[in-house]
């Protein structure tokens, strides 16, 4: 299960500056706010057993059918879900990933293995004949590449005997681009992961859905628990889909300033910083614990970020940050330059 993930500032007092989740802070989330509190009587009544309805605005959105989209709670649930329902299959995990798709395989009887590279056109995209499930996370957490589309095409078509399950939880923070959801119909062997709270910066409220070819959504629905999906959140899609939220920067504007907090970090030349193509990014310390360091900013700063230690294939020199605003950017910086005068 989730243990050292981000956002964990539970663990501390004054927390006033959060890079630790891949979320930007500020939003304004006013109106769906305004929204849910005017929507208080769902509660006293059982949700959709499926969040059909949602499901089909989804459907709407993406110009596909609605047989071709299950709502979850997060893609977390998915991740489980997914897991579940193919229990006891061999299954490998590009790593280094979100540990929860290999803890996810281990519940639930899989032999998981993990892979730090994938088979390139020279090799035919061939994959072991062995594997049944392959995991990918793109972009990918927590170092900001991503896969190719084209590449991923070639390798989802030379291995119809695999089951595809691509994360693209973080795809509206990309400027590259990535399956859309009727692309991924396209396959009989994907199944597309989408997350709801990240696109509109809700943590709080776990929504995510996943998009593939009925039969796929078919067998996962006989899996399934139902009123997975609480009534409130199912409100807040509905309310999100329609209106979206504000604050936000634009895209290009937002990857503009993550690079430049990339830029400064590896300047402060206490760590080296991953390239990245998303709006967070990795860093790996040249001296120190991430740990320490994250202590030490969060007690002496209340600045939080994420120590990513315990991603398969890391040690604990890594960590992982999510831009925000600039001026709270350049704090972080600040502080780790003092840190290492310490």
């Amino acid at each position: 299960m989730i243990e050292g993930h981000g956002d964990d500032s539970y663990r501390y007092q004054d927390i006033r500056l959060n890079f630790s989740s891949n979320i930007y802070s500020h939003a304004d989330l006013d109106g769906l706010q305004a929204y849910l509190h005017d929507k208080m009587e769902v509660l006293s009544s059982y949700p959709e057993p499926e969040a059909t309805t949602l499901a089909a605005e989804l459907a709407q959105w993406h110009h596909i059918d609605p047989d071709c989209v299950m709502v979850t709670s997060g893609a977390t649930e998915a991740i489980y879900l997914v897991a579940h329902a193919y229990n006891g299959q061999h299954t490998q995990v590009l790593q280094p990933t979100f540990r929860e798709y290999a803890d996810a395989c281990v519940m639930n009887g899989c032999k998981v293995s993990a892979i730090y590279q994938l088979p390139t056109q020279c090799e035919k995209f061939r994959i072991d004949n062995r594997v049944d499930l392959l995991w990918i996370c793109n972009p990918n957490n927590p170092t900001g590449n991503i896969l190719d589309k084209s590449y991923l095409q070639n390798l989802i078509e030379a291995n119809p005997q695999v089951t595809f399950i691509i994360d693209q939880s973080y795809e509206d923070f990309v400027m590259k681009p990535l399956f859309s959801a009727s692309e991924a119909l396209q396959y009989d062997n994907l199944l597309l992961l989408h997350s709801l709270t990240k696109r509109y910066c809700v943590p709080g409220i776990r929504l995510g859905y996943i998009t593939a070819a009925p039969h796929l959504l078919r067998h996962l629905r006989t899996h399934k628990m139902p009123w997975s999906v609480n009534a409130l959140a199912i409100e807040a899609g509905h309310y999100l889909l329609e209106h979206g939220i504000g604050g936000v920067p634009p895209i290009s504007d937002y990857l503009q300033e993550a690079q430049r907090l990339r830029d400064s970090l590896i300047a402060t030349g206490a760590v080296d910083v991953w390239e990245t193509s998303t709006h967070f990014m990795l860093a790996q310390l040249r001296m120190g614990k991430a740990s320490a360091l994250k202590d030490w900013l969060a007690m002496q700063h209340g600045i939080l970020i994420r120590d990513a230690s315990n991603f398969d294939g890391l040690d604990n020199r890594f960590f992982r940050v999510a831009a925000q605003l600039p001026a709270e950017n350049d704090c972080l910086v600040a502080a780790i330059n003092e840190w290492m005068l310490t």
